[in-house]
């Protein structure tokens, strides 16, 4: 029961992510400060009597949720005090708190921890851009809220014209998060190339925005791969990029972003943090 209520309240946030992606798609006018007025919604008495009695949230009173604290607008972005998270991610654990009537506690943390965060009960969810995969339902459960479109970024006075095949990347140097699902097409990608004759490409790895929108105007590489709203935000923002390519996450099948919970039934002892975007 527990599983179910946070997952159908989960679902309630889709319109808070699909709008942040229509605005940076579209290149309407970007602010932060429209972001800063959090968005809430009503408490759900039906979904708050199907929390078990005597359940043991994270912090008692609290919806405690992990996100990548990396500025990565749409989907969060550190507000001008440098410490309050904002975005699509953040809106969308506001609301599920909101729904179960409990305060919303933010946790920023690295990539790499939160599977293990969430496995072990130090966070009650993961909202930070989490694909859905068949190895990662063996360990957890899944509410979507987007579908994850991936996107080949250029900088503007690129000659590359178009990156939506294995042939397009070779030989080519592209930004990609190390473990993440966009570097696993990539790899296949390029095996595939490779067993072709073809050259290879260079995955090129960075540790937040700056260095990859540095490495990318220097000339260091030559174009990056990531989800698509983030790639979308930031051509609308600073019209020094755009966009050659785009392919679903799940390549060849579609995938989705979720709200990411513990499986109820895993062991613990069969979890081993795996990290895909």
């Amino acid at each position: 029961m527990q599983k179910k209520s946070l997952i159908a309240l989960m679902l309630l946030s889709l319109s808070s992510a699909a709008l942040a992606e229509e605005v940076a798609v579209n290149g309407q006018q970007i602010s932060i400060e429209a972001n800063k007025t959090p968005v809430n919604t009503a408490k759900n008495p039906a979904a708050v009597a199907q929390i078990p009695a005597g359940h043991k949230f994270a912090v008692p009173g609290s919806f405690t949720v992990a996100v990548a604290a990396l500025n990565s607008p749409p989907l969060t972005v550190f507000s001008d005090d440098n410490k309050t998270l904002l975005g699509s991610e953040v809106d969308i654990a506001r609301l599920v708190a909101d729904s179960l009537g409990l305060k919303l506690n933010v946790v920023p943390t690295s990539w790499e921890d939160w599977p293990l965060g969430v496995a072990s009960g130090k966070y009650d969810a993961a909202i930070t851009n989490v694909t859905v995969t068949k190895e990662r339902k063996e360990r957890f459960d899944f509410a979507t809220y987007r579908k994850d479109s991936l996107g080949f970024y250029v900088k503007s006075s690129s000659q590359i014209k178009s990156l939506n095949k294995a042939e397009d990347i070779a030989g080519l140097r592209i930004i990609v998060g190390s473990g993440t699902n966009q570097e696993a097409i990539l790899l296949a990608w390029d095996k595939e190339n490779q067993a072709k004759g073809l050259k290879p490409f260079t995955p090129v790895y960075t540790k937040d925005d700056a260095a990859q929108t540095l490495a990318l105007q220097a000339g260091r590489a030559d174009a990056y791969f990531g989800p698509n709203v983030i790639g979308a935000w930031k051509a609308a923002l600073t019209h020094q990029t755009k966009l050659v390519g785009s392919v679903d996450g799940g390549w060849p099948k579609a995938a989705h972003i979720a709200v990411t919970v513990k499986k109820i039934t895993v062991w613990y002892s069969q979890l081993t943090p795996r990290s895909t975007a």
